[in-house]
């Protein structure tokens, strides 16, 4: 299998294949913290981690890739593998990919889909993640969506994942068994950084931020969800912000 081959990478991969008993899982890994919680939670589960990374043109995809790497090496996975693909930026139609629309500000409350939703981007990284997965012989592919997600990106809603898994077990070999598991879809951000602090996730290596590199700008929608989970849970968020306002109960 093809890892990471750019040249400013230093991770070495393990085993590329799972060699043990252990079954092989491939998990959908942006460097953000829903995806490295997920990465563990599949590691807690009994998997040997194949990690795949995508860069699409995303606003932020030279820190996320940073992150990614990171985590990787901290969680010793099988394999690492990045693909880049430019052609969700050349669609365009997000705030995202596309410099000429603006970020918008963070409005926890929103119920209309948002600048920053990526058309159908999780069917195009879940038809990557299947190949990998089956081309690895792994048994599952793991995607941190969560029930906030919801009302925003109509790609991380349960019947999604349901239909998609109905594509998977039509389009692979018949011998091919590969489970779309998305344990936290109906669990909310503050869950999920609750169980990522049980399963100690290391999530000062970590990065959400829409906007900026570093330091993340704390006023983007993926800022205000992250830091809202944080401050419910009374723990701070170990990253660097521009600025850290309050978004429950007036906590910083």
């Amino acid at each position: 299998m093809t890892t990471d081959t750019s040249t400013d990478s230093d991770f070495v991969p393990t085993d590329q294949s799972t060699g043990d008993d252990r079954p092989g899982a491939v998990v959908l890994l942006s460097g953000g913290m829903d995806s490295t919680t997920v990465a563990y939670e599949a590691r807690d589960r009994g998997y040997d981690v194949f990690a795949l990374h995508t860069s699409y043109g995303q606003r932020t995809e030279h820190r996320e890739l940073e992150c990614a790497r990171t985590i990787a090496r901290e969680l010793e996975v099988a394999d690492f593998l990045r693909v880049e693909t430019g052609h969700l930026a050349e669609i365009g139609a997000s705030s995202l990919t596309d410099d000429e629309m603006t970020v918008e500000d963070a409005d926890v409350g929103r119920e209309e889909i948002p600048s920053s939703y990526v058309p159908f981007r999780n069917a195009n990284l879940l038809s990557m993640a299947v190949s990998y997965a089956e081309a690895t012989d792994c048994e599952a592919v793991f995607v941190g969506a969560h029930s906030e997600d919801f009302s925003g990106y109509p790609d991380c809603r349960p019947a999604f994942f349901d239909a998609f898994q109905r594509v998977v077990d039509v389009g692979t070999k018949p011998e091919t068994e590969i489970a779309i598991e998305v344990p936290f879809v109906d669990r909310s951000k503050t869950e999920i950084a609750k169980r990522g602090l049980e399963l100690e996730v290391p999530f000062e290596h970590t990065w959400s931020c829409y906007r900026e590199d570093r330091p993340a700008c704390g006023s983007c929608d993926a800022c205000a969800y992250r830091l809202q989970a944080f401050q419910r849970l009374g723990v701070r968020d170990p990253i660097e912000y521009a600025e850290r306002p309050s978004y429950v109960d007036g906590r910083q």
